[in-house]
């Protein structure tokens, strides 16, 4: 009785089961199917020999890599940087989605969302390529103003106190319009009834955002807030290594650049892949227990 209510009900959604099965299949086949090569994090991984052929060694590479005379820079620079990012990025994109909800001109708030939104469609190589003829410490823009305000010429990415801050802001530069675009359409769902209301009762425009607008949008927060506390150990792989150099490495050296220079140039790969699995583990750890301080506060919460 149970198998026909199941072959019913599947025949009657098998619509929305085509739909989603192509994103079904990519997680199975580029994200459940490649765990199986997490073993080669416990063995002495020897391509002539396969990940089935090649000797067991246990925690040996996470030994390893935690008594590594790096391992506490690096760490401190991972999460660093990920916090520092987080605590910029979180409420920023909040903040210009309250900006544009007050806009009145519906002209002016389309153009200045499309502005805002917009470098997030160009590539972390054309935007760190932007930076540098910002920053270049010849015919850069921001050294030609120092200098013409009788400064001296700066250069910024050989300088490691620096890196942290370049890093985050010009992140900040092309994530926070399209990440305040997810804010402007929760506020979008807030009865009017409400801010008529606050307004009767004699609430200004600061009370009716305090009051109405950000417990509208709590959910909303709460949701990308435990997404990214849990991607805490995720810093972008791509633009740090563009970014990193020599001279910037006591600061730029995270666990993503590390697995890469010890992983694929230094051909590493068990060492590498014992990295990336406590990296993915710290992160797992931090959403589960993130995710259960949301709910236990009465907030929304992942699951």
């Amino acid at each position: 009785m149970r198998q026909t209510a199941i072959r019913g009900q599947f025949r009657r959604n098998i619509a929305l089961y085509v739909i989603i099965s192509p994103a079904v299949l990519y997680f199975i086949i580029w994200h459940y199917l490649p765990m199986y090569g997490v073993q080669i994090a416990f063995k002495d991984f020897m391509p002539a020999l396969g990940i089935t052929g090649s000797p067991w060694v246990g925690f040996e590479h996470f030994e390893r890599f935690f008594n590594a005379y790096y391992f506490w820079n690096i760490l401190r620079n991972t999460l660093g940087i990920s916090i520092y990012g987080l605590l910029i990025s979180i409420p920023a994109p909040i903040i210009l989605a309250l900006m544009f909800n007050e806009l009145r001109s519906k002209g002016f708030r389309t153009v200045a969302q499309t502005i805002s939104y917009a470098p997030h469609f160009i590539s972390v190589v054309v935007a760190v390529g932007i930076l540098f003829f910002f920053i270049s410490p010849n015919q850069g823009v921001i050294n030609s103003l120092i200098q013409w305000f009788g400064g001296s010429s700066r250069d910024f990415l050989a300088d490691p106190g620096s890196f942290w801050h370049l890093f985050v802001w010009s992140g900040l530069w092309q994530s926070i319009g399209w990440s305040s675009l997810l804010y402007t359409a929760a506020m979008s769902g807030i009865s009017p009834d409400q801010y008529e209301a606050a307004y009767m009762d004699g609430a200004n425009k600061f009370q009716r955002i305090w009051h109405v607008t950000l417990p509208g949008i709590m959910p909303t927060i709460v949701i990308l807030s435990i997404l990214s506390l849990g991607g805490i150990m995720n810093v972008g792989f791509e633009k740090v290594l563009l970014m990193q150099s020599d001279l910037n490495l006591q600061t730029s050296e995270v666990i993503s650049t590390y697995m890469y220079k010890s992983g694929i140039l230094n051909a590493q790969y068990s060492f590498s892949a014992a990295v990336g699995l406590f990296n993915n583990i710290i992160n797992f750890m931090l959403l589960i227990s993130f995710n259960a301080i949301a709910k236990r506060a009465g907030q929304t919460s992942l699951w």
